[in-house]
């Protein structure tokens, strides 16, 4: 069904006895794994052998459990762009999701993203300095095996870079706590991804060596992986001047999306399903499970024992509006779990769908719910005042099966003498700002899990897509974009356009050439990707982060400090500030210094 996380779920503590985990430097080096051995086995001798060895091969996958799918990661990847603000209007997460107050000591999702990133970079490090002693019986097998942790130490890599620039690169196993560290270029990064990330591409399996493990890493995978690191390093090259650099990394990000999309779907059987609400059936008997449009998940067994933490996949949490409080309404499985709201739609993405072409809106968002509530509901006096109701709808009652809510970006004229709960577009927002506190919006349905325990369950189950086919198609044509080619932008853009359009409306969905830039770009992506750890890292890239939230999101108003071009080619807005208890535990802090625009 999945990696094999019974195993995993004893790998902490296996290693606790064999080595110690240090993070890139500093106090939290110690803190995962203490260097107490309670077993007495040293790591040389269980991973002399290839079923040994497998062990840590499997412990490098752990990290990601703890960003993907938990609360921080999705902030970290979400937060603080064009597309969402705090659901509530609220204070929490101030630092990323209104860049206030941030500073390596203030932003506790910063710390733990730092905290989870580096081991994982040290596992993949252990891995591929250790394999030789392994005991693999053939090359072919050995290079198989540590290709996954190539493929591993690039997409944490990734992640750290994109989030804090040139910080330490390390390609060694980290056995003791450090206490200085030198920056290293950005670029030394992008040179170790992308050959971790070839290797790979060669040496991993095209499908999974057992099937039930089916979210391992693969050609696919990597491929993938490959084409979102080479299209990121191009922009470096940009932001240097250096044209000639550029395209050439636009052109190997365009041909290696172009690779995967051809085996993916002429070799592997990877395809885009028949419409865009099929990717998220979520249900029993759905699509989550070895879905067919993936190319990297993180899966999570519905044999709850099996899964490598409890607390599973939290997604579902997050995008919630608070319903079971309105009259005819009460919490479900069908409508999710409420309590843990973080993420609001803004005006500016609702208005990206046009609903009347475009599946995605409905497959993405819910604008209404029906009475649940057995024996119905009759309007009294006092909540039709409390929710603006007419006083002619006092007594009417609200059958099960009957609209109790609707939340939509529409105006509706006649929303106060309508039987039901009615939250409009003047409801929600005034002047392109969310109008209230309101716990009520629009909320993405995406990662809605029908499959916990039971409706008020908070872990999930579902696995993570990280990686997805459609994905490659707007790699291409960012790249393409930006090499000038718009005709073969458009070409690659209507091949997810023509997915999502509603039946009839194929053609109406089309582009052309002349529809196309990288804004567009950033459009189309939000409307196929939003609410999957990427839009940060999209906007960081693109350098449109500080562009398109004074012009999107006006509810940000990014502090002056993180405006200023420091480096003369980016804003201090586009890194993250290093966690302040890391800096602190440098005998070269000052040396080594805070990113720019934090204190």
């Amino acid at each position: 069904m999945q990696l094999n996380v019974k195993i995993m779920k004893r790998i902490r503590y296996i290693l606790t006895g064999i080595i110690t985990v240090a993070l890139m430097f500093g106090t939290f080096s110690c803190t995962d794994l203490e260097e107490f051995n309670p077993t007495g086995t040293t790591a040389e001798t269980i991973w002399s052998t290839p079923q040994g060895f497998q062990t840590l091969i499997n412990a490098a996958y752990s990290n990601q459990r703890t960003v993907y799918g938990k609360e921080d990661g999705i902030v970290m990847g979400e937060a603080g762009t064009d597309i969402w603000f705090k659901a509530n209007k609220g204070t929490s997460y101030r630092q990323l999701f209104r860049y206030l107050d941030f500073s390596g000591v203030q932003s506790s999702s910063t710390r733990n993203y730092w905290r989870d990133l580096w081991p994982g970079v040290n596992f993949c490090n252990a891995c591929i300095e250790r394999i030789d002693d392994a005991g693999y019986p053939s090359i072919k097998l050995k290079n198989s095996k540590v290709a996954e942790c190539h493929f591993l130490r690039a997409f944490y890599y990734w992640h750290i870079v994109e989030t804090w620039g040139n910080v330490y690169l390390r390609k060694d196993e980290t056995t003791n706590v450090e206490f200085t560290a030198q920056r290293t270029p950005i670029e030394d990064f992008y040179e170790l991804m992308i050959s971790d990330l070839e290797f790979a591409v060669q040496w991993l399996p095209a499908t999974p060596v057992n099937p039930d493990e089916y979210s391992r890493a693969t050609k696919k995978s990597a491929m993938g992986m490959l084409a979102r690191v080479l299209l990121t390093r191009a922009y470096y090259s940009l932001d240097k001047g250096n044209q000639a650099e550029a395209d050439d990394y636009f052109a190997k990000a365009k041909n290696m999306a172009h690779a995967a999309i051809d085996s993916c779907v002429n070799k592997w059987g990877i395809s885009l399903y028949p419409s865009y609400a099929d990717l998220w059936k979520n249900g029993p008997g759905g699509n989550n499970k070895n879905n067919k449009e993936t190319m990297y998940a993180i899966s999570n067994s519905s044999n709850f024992a099996l899964n490598y933490d409890n607390n599973g996949n939290r997604l579902h949490l997050w995008f919630m509006c608070n319903y079971n409080d309105k009259p005819g309404l009460q919490g479900s499985m069908e409508y999710g779990f409420n309590k843990q709201r973080l993420f609001m739609p803004t005006q500016f993405l609702l208005d990206l769908f046009d609903e009347s072409m475009d599946s995605r809106y409905a497959a993405s968002f819910q604008e209404s719910w029906v009475c649940n509530v057995s024996n119905g509901y009759v309007w009294t006096e006092g909540d039709a005042q409390k929710f603006g109701k007419h006083s002619s709808v006092i007594g009417d009652t609200i059958h099960p099966g009957d609209t109790a809510l609707l939340v939509t970006k529409k105006i509706i004229p006649d929303k106060r003498t309508r039987n039901y709960v009615v939250f409009d577009r003047d409801s929600l927002f005034l002047n392109d700002t969310i109008r209230t506190t309101t716990d009520v919006y629009i909320p993405m349905i995406k990662h809605l899990d029908p499959n916990r325990a039971s409706s008020s369950a908070q872990p999930g189950y579902l696995d993570i897509l990280v990686i997805r086919l459609a994905e490659m198609y707007l790699i291409a044509a960012e790249a393409e974009v930006l090499l000038e080619e718009k005709n073969l932008a458009a070409d690659d853009i209507n091949v997810i356009r023509q997915r999502a359009a509603l039946p009839g409306k194929e053609n109406d969905m089309r582009i052309t050439a002349g529809d196309v830039d990288l804004d567009f770009i950033l459009d189309e992506r939000a409307r196929e990707l939003a609410g999957e750890h990427l839009r940060w890292f999209d906007l960081k890239r693109t350098r449109k982060l500080v562009e398109r939230i004074e012009k999107y999101n006006k509810d940000i108003k990014i502090p002056d400090i993180l405006l200023r071009k420091d480096n003369g080619y980016f804003e201090n807005i586009l890194l993250r500030p290093i966690p302040q208890v890391e800096l602190d535990a440098l005998e070269n802090a000052e040396e080594f210094g805070q990113n720019p625009g934090y204190n």
